[in-house]
């Protein structure tokens, strides 16, 4: 009999471990936007150098939350302080279950008193929505993410979102507005004029150098893209693709997808009854050399994922009672590691060595073939000191890197060996070819690993590890 709900598709397959392993998912997709518009080396080099246009329109949910109670809810649900939230400023919200596990993070924007909008995948959004329904007076509406595959058909969101970032980008947003703009201070809102159009902004700094993130009604996509891109032409504006967008987290130090800690506890069987047979949770792929049979074992904290400085106990939260009881001095701690240049280059030549070894695809610039992913990472002895997260190459380090969460007596500068591929030849995803394990050599390093994030970012979460 067909699942009705998360909780039979888990009872149904009885291990969930296994389901989310051999999800037929693959990799996750940012959809619609072209993936490349030059190549992918010259726009992540643009973020650096001149100045990028990020197209940020169709990969993430829109939760629209307006109400009395709109606060409430947010306050109830974060592990963040919610005591300073002026209308007009952004958060990084982040949820975690009741045993202090993460459900996912995203931005959330204060637009008035009463009214809220969550930006950032799947398992956030579901989250509030449920939540919200549970008595609090909210309006909730919900926008999802454009389809992965929209096979030709027309694709349509609420809003558009772009940023421009980069060394120039300040010189072309007053370009485009027609005079000087104000640098507010980090993750403050204000207005920019836009081809005729008065559009929403976030101050941000997504790579290094102030810019601005700005959205308005898809309807006015085509004009403001195109107003933004001429007055960009001067000072070297580069569209970004989604094959540049989705390696950005590697120079920043952002773990984008840890798997949501939801599957497990008893509180939580109501939320999976909730939740759809097709949901993100229901679906997400697990990938990785890491394997446990237990799927607590894929849960994380907010200390492992570097957002320790986003606990607040100032507020009554979902997971307080857990998170006081953590030391934070024992938990594990977000680094880069920096894989070894030779080993990469074996990885990279296995697809055309017919007489060696067949490992597992490291594709470029994004090298994930799950949703989640998981490797481990071992010391000189052999043992378990972390998991890698996300892996990819970036053009601007010219490495190739993954953001990972290591054990706190782990010091950078150490050499470790990230295991790359599954074990006995590899699960049934759709991304995974029958291959070998390989182990490649790595160095413990800063999160963000680029030396301009670390000295230019905002201080927080970003700038943790140095």
């Amino acid at each position: 009999m067909s699942a009705k709900n998360l909780q039979e598709v888990l009872d149904q397959a009885g291990n969930t471990v296994e389901l989310l392993r051999n999800s037929q998912l693959g990799a996750y997709i940012y959809p619609v936007v072209p993936s490349e518009f030059t190549n992918f080396r010259r726009e992540v080099i643009a973020w650096r150098k001149t100045a990028v246009l990020f197209d940020q329109t169709h990969h993430m949910v829109n939760l629209f939350i307006a109400g009395p109670d709109a606060l409430k809810l947010i306050t109830d649900t974060g592990i963040n302080s919610t005591a300073n939230f002026p209308v007009n400023s952004a958060k990084q919200f982040v949820p975690v279950s009741p045993e202090g596990g993460v459900i996912g993070d995203g931005i959330l924007f204060r637009l008035d008193e009463e009214e809220f909008v969550y930006v950032g995948r799947a398992p956030v959004a579901n989250w509030l929505t449920f939540q919200a329904e549970q008595g609090y007076n909210v309006d909730i509406r919900y926008d999802d993410r454009s389809p992965s595959r929209p096979y030709g058909r027309e694709v349509k969101r609420d809003l558009w979102r772009f940023q421009i970032q980069g060394p120039n980008a300040w010189k072309i947003i007053e370009k485009v507005n027609g005079g000087p703009v104000e640098q507010l201070k980090f993750f403050r809102m204000g207005y920019l004029n836009v081809a005729g159009e008065r559009v929403r902004t976030l101050r941000h700094g997504m790579a290094g150098a102030p810019g601005l993130e700005l959205w308005g009604p898809y309807e006015t996509y085509g004009k403001v893209r195109d107003a933004i891109l001429e007055a960009g032409q001067e000072f070297g504006i580069e569209p970004a693709g989604s094959r540049a967008y989705s390696c950005n987290t590697l120079e920043s130090g952002w773990i984008p997808s840890p798997l949501p800690a939801i599957y497990s506890s008893e509180k939580l069987r109501s939320y999976r009854e909730w939740l759809s047979p097709d949901s993100y949770e229901a679906v997400n792929a697990l990938a990785g050399s890491f394997v446990s049979d237990n799927i607590e074992d894929y849960y994380l904290n907010p200390w492992e994922l570097g957002y320790g400085s986003f606990v607040k106990f100032d507020h009554d939260f979902i997971g307080r009672d857990a998170l006081e009881a953590i030391d934070p001095s024992t938990q594990r701690r977000k680094v880069t590691l920096a894989w070894n240049p030779e080993d990469v280059a074996k990885l990279l030549a296995s697809p055309v060595n017919p007489d060696g070894p067949e490992y597992q695809f490291f594709d470029l610039p994004n090298a994930n073939y799950g949703s989640s992913n998981f490797d481990s990472v071992l010391d000189a002895d052999g043992n378990l000191v972390g998991l890698s997260l996300f892996t990819g190459y970036s053009a601007n380090e010219r490495a190739a890197l993954s953001l990972a969460t290591v054990n706190p007596d782990v010091p950078l500068g150490a050499e470790v060996r990230v295991i790359w591929g599954e074990p006995n030849g590899g699960t049934r995803k759709t991304t995974v070819q029958p291959h070998e394990q390989f182990e490649v050599r790595a160095i413990v390093s800063p999160a963000p690993y680029s030396k301009m994030a670390r000295e230019d970012y905002q201080p927080g979460w970003r700038t943790a590890a140095r």
